[in-house]
């Protein structure tokens, strides 16, 4: 049962989803309980709160983000502190690490063996069925790798919310012009693979700081009930004594691309953004962001290929704010942000002679991204949060339930080929999705498990 996937090593908190998701997504409440509990064995440790993140903690309660629920893994509204993959002896841990439970006599894992194409076989079959797979060593060779014969064995896509939409249509699955255009054979015409991608967009206010910060991850985070999180990330090393000078998750070099236009994300461009950071004086790195993220969002934008290269990377089209009802979350989340920086808890990490307005110029003028800039951007707080828009990384879409996908995250019109990924949400669960996507791999693990043992 070939298995295709990526991984990605975040830095940040995880976070369980709201009941409400569970419960849309047709999810068993108590296999999913058990799942997440599998995952937390393994990766989420307890961070330990310094000066900054306490100080954000304290002013989100000050301002009335409560009740205070303290370290809880759980969704809950109110003021929290979340789980890290960082240990007390700062190791990070990632869904390499689940690992541990597997049977290593029953499991092959390939290294740089990236998948160039699923493969499918029609011989004596009502649909397509997908029989194995093409992938790429280290040296550029290809190989090709099929399943053994018996109705329960599957190719399995976890390519994330990029990944798993191109693999698709590379292979055949897709809207039947895009993949004609690029010269690719159609196996089954599917309108809506690479459809629905969205991103939560992020937007934050650097608060520079008249004393030295920690440097800390997101560790806590008010959850409000109208869809906004509150967070906080500071850093000594934003101002570090090498010549390099950037804002850590929100710099330009790291992946702020995503909020321009596809043809717009050039090596041109980014050369400019680092250019213009590097001309920045270093007090403006001394101190930290506080940053609001949106639920949903509603937004709606899509993939396409650039190329029939799998190494190439799909043109993707998110659409921030392109719903009204996300800007006047981001205007919200902006004005929490402002009674936040505000608060007689959060003063000892703020110029009193800097007003708000003052901050919100300073972090609209600052490259964290390839976008335009507007001289109202500290007048407007719509400007300000169309102008400084960057992302989380929290990107979902293009295979979603329902409409590519089942259920059961089979693939709608062929058969022995499921999804199993960020790419199946219609919108991205809680606060951080790593540990749903990550417990989603269990909990279809079990539910696959005892399929065959039934189907046996």
């Amino acid at each position: 049962m070939p298995c295709v996937g990526g991984h990605f090593m975040c830095m940040v908190l995880i976070w369980t989803v709201p009941s409400e998701f569970i419960a849309n997504a047709g999810w068993d409440a108590k296999l999913v309980n058990e799942s997440y509990r599998w995952v937390e064995r393994r990766v989420a440790f307890h961070p330990p709160l310094r000066q900054w993140q306490l100080a954000v903690r304290n002013s989100l309660l000050e301002i009335g983000i409560q009740p205070y629920n303290g370290y809880t893994l759980d969704h809950l509204y109110g003021t929290k502190v979340g789980g890290t993959i960082f240990d007390g002896y700062g190791r990070r841990h990632s869904s390499a690490d689940l690992l541990y439970y597997a049977n290593p006599n029953g499991l092959t894992v390939f290294l740089h063996g990236p998948v160039q194409k699923i493969l499918f076989t029609t011989e004596g079959k009502i649909k397509p069925t997908a029989n194995g797979v093409i992938f790429s060593d280290a040296n550029g060779l290809n190989h090709w790798a099929y399943l053994r014969k018996g109705s329960t064995n599957e190719v399995i896509v976890c390519s994330g919310a990029l990944g798993s939409p191109q693999l698709l249509m590379l292979s055949g699955l897709g809207p039947e012009k895009h993949l004609e255009a690029h010269n690719i054979s159609v196996v089954l015409n599917m309108p809506l693979v690479g459809q629905g991608m969205s991103d939560n967009p992020m937007n934050a206010v650097f608060v520079p700081s008249p004393r030295p910060v920690e440097v800390s991850l997101i560790e806590v985070v008010g959850i409000t009930h109208n869809g906004i999180y509150i967070e906080g990330a500071s850093g000594a090393n934003f101002a570090s004594q090498t010549n390099t000078k950037d804002f850590g998750l929100l710099s330009p070099k790291i992946g702020q691309l995503a909020t321009s236009p596809p043809k717009q994300r050039t090596p041109e461009a980014l050369n400019r953004a680092i250019e213009a950071m590097r001309f920045l004086p270093r007090s403006a790195f001394v101190g930290g962001f506080i940053l609001e993220k949106i639920m949903g969002p509603l937004s709606r934008g899509h993939l396409e290929l650039r190329s029939t290269n799998p190494n190439d990377n799909p043109a993707v089209t998110f659409n921030y704010f392109k719903d009204p009802g996300d800007l006047e979350k981001c205007v919200e989340g902006i004005r929490i942000i402002e009674r936040v920086i505000e608060s007689r808890s959060f003063s000892r990490f703020r110029y009193n002679h800097l007003p708000v307005s003052s901050l919100l110029n300073m972090t609209a003028n600052s490259p964290v991204n390839l976008l335009p800039k507007h001289a109202n951007a500290s007048r407007s707080l719509e400007q300000f949060c169309r102008d400084t828009v960057t992302t989380i990384w929290h990107y979902h879409g293009g295979c979603q339930v329902g409409q590519v996908v089942d259920h059961d995250y089979r693939v709608i019109g062929v058969d022995s080929l499921r999804v199993i990924d960020g790419s199946t949400f219609d919108y991205s669960p809680g606060t951080n999705p790593q540990a749903t996507v990550m417990m989603l791999g269990r909990y279809m693990g079990v539910k696959m498990l005892h399929e065959r043992i039934a189907n046996n």
